[in-house]
């Protein structure tokens, strides 16, 4: 097995994974590269998004070394070999299936969605780096706090219906990172304001890091 070690490290450090999914392909990759001028680092780009191995292998290309591109919404196994083809050097899905067995047999770092105890344990025996919590919404911060009792050393990385004030939650609550999409994003992806879109990564980022445990 490689050693997931750095990817981990990566997500305690940032604090913070964009989750870019739009319906114009040009927009979703202006968005990538204004978040990588902000400092985000760790950029996911879903595979809904229209020619998204096209954003993604440009994104690859467009933005700084510090830069980390991910795949999103990853199914299946073909999806999994698609973003790996794409460039994309880590791998997020929305559940357990295919699509994390194929990623992890690639090599690449996997965020595999889960909600209940026992799919973050089945998560973790497979061989996924860290569980995304999707979607955090149903039980919030509060809920994490829960799956930490049992479970306080599976890395959680909160998704879906995180704004800045929960981002700031749910780190405190001990997720090594959060994932955010359209409440960090906006309209940015589908052509909308990328000035807007720089001062809410500003926003998030100072706010994730103020929210993570010391």
């Amino acid at each position: 097995m490689p050693d997931l070690t750095p990817f981990t490290d990566t997500l305690r450090r940032d604090r913070l994974i964009a989750i870019v999914r739009g319906s114009n392909p040009d927009a979703a990759l202006r968005s990538v590269v204004t978040l990588a001028e902000e400092g985000v680092h760790l950029i996911e780009i879903s595979l809904t998004t229209p020619d998204a191995e096209r954003v993604i292998s440009r994104a690859v290309h467009e933005t700084g070394t510090e830069t980390i591109i991910g795949a999103g919404t990853v199914v299946t196994r073909q999806d999994a070999l698609r973003a790996r083809d794409a460039g994309a050097r880590w791998i997020v899905t929305p559940a357990l299936g295919d699509g994390v067995e194929q990623a992890i047999a690639l090599g690449l770092p996997v965020l595999a969605g889960a909600l209940t105890p026992t799919e973050a344990v089945a998560a973790i025996e497979t061989g996924a780096t860290a569980v995304k919590l999707f979607p955090a919404s149903l039980g919030g911060p509060g809920y994490l706090r829960a799956l930490r009792d049992p479970l306080p050393n599976t890395p959680f990385v909160p998704v879906g219906g995180v704004d800045a004030e929960a981002a700031r939650q749910y780190l405190a609550a001990g997720a090594v990172a959060v994932g955010v999409g359209s409440p960090l994003l906006g309209d940015a992806p589908q052509g909308g304001d990328l000035a807007a879109l720089r001062e809410r990564a500003r926003v998030f980022r100072a706010g994730c890091q103020a929210g993570a445990r010391t």
